[in-house]
């Protein structure tokens, strides 16, 4: 029986992925936080996570006929939602430049965190196939 990477890394590379995404879209919006009208924006993590997990699964919804809407983990901006502010400012951006740091700097210590678990998996990999 062979070993696949999904099976061997586990969700450890998805949530480093997703990881990745978050962290370019609240950069996005710091970077945005002057712009009149800009509308902050922001993924649900543990909704990503659930996706991952389901296609890891294979028990994920398939597009079994044209006219069905696509479902895939591709298919555009379906993991980004708009944040609702605390207090949105007079030009109608929603960007909480201190909020949005601490975000990013959380984002960062969890992409972190993802990515010793994902260098931890190969490490005992190499092992494994060393034989140590």
């Amino acid at each position: 029986m062979a070993i696949t990477f999904d099976k061997a890394l586990g969700i450890h590379q998805h949530a480093l992925e997703a990881r990745v995404k978050r962290a370019e879209v609240l950069a996005n919006n710091m970077a945005n936080a002057d712009t009149p009208g800009f509308k902050a924006r922001d993924m649900d993590f543990q909704a990503m996570m659930q996706k991952a997990q389901d296609s890891m699964s294979g028990f994920g919804m398939e597009k079994t006929h044209e006219g069905h809407m696509d479902t895939s983990a591709g298919a555009g901006d379906s993991d980004l939602m708009y944040r609702v502010p605390n207090q949105p400012s007079v030009d109608g951006n929603t960007v909480d430049a201190q909020a949005e740091q601490t975000r990013f700097m959380r984002n960062a210590m969890d992409y972190q965190a993802s990515f010793q678990f994902l260098n931890s998996k190969f490490t005992g990999l190499t092992k494994a196939i060393k034989g140590e």
